[in-house]
């Protein structure tokens, strides 16, 4: 798997998210490590998702994981908290706005 095909599956998950009820200001870098490995950010802000494939100077927090993990954690196949609990996702920042990723991917619009 490349970069551009994980961070392509992962920008459509997060861009159908339904964030019209989050009013907060979010930003993420994400740098995905091994296979398909790069970096890119989300940022949350006015009830809207952006995710594009650069690093973002002015993030809240970073999460850090295999390329593989984060699919899982985008798609809503394991949680973030899980993730890092047994050390499959390092994050940066304030944890406790790190679980508001979980709540905020997959509702679709």
């Amino acid at each position: 798997m490349t970069f551009q095909e994980a961070f392509s599956e992962i920008q459509d998950i997060f861009i159908h998210s339904d964030v019209s009820d989050y009013k907060e200001f979010l930003a993420i870098q994400i740098t995905m490590t091994g296979e398909g490995g790069g970096t890119f950010y989300v940022k949350f802000c006015d009830g809207k998702v952006y995710v594009e494939p650069y690093d973002y100077k002015e993030y809240d927090l970073i999460f850090i994981c295999d390329t593989y993990d984060f699919l899982k954690i985008a798609r809503g196949e394991m949680s973030a908290m899980a993730a890092y609990t047994v050390g499959k996702l390092k994050i940066e920042g304030d944890i406790g706005r790190a679980s508001a990723i979980q709540k905020l991917v997959g509702r679709r619009c």
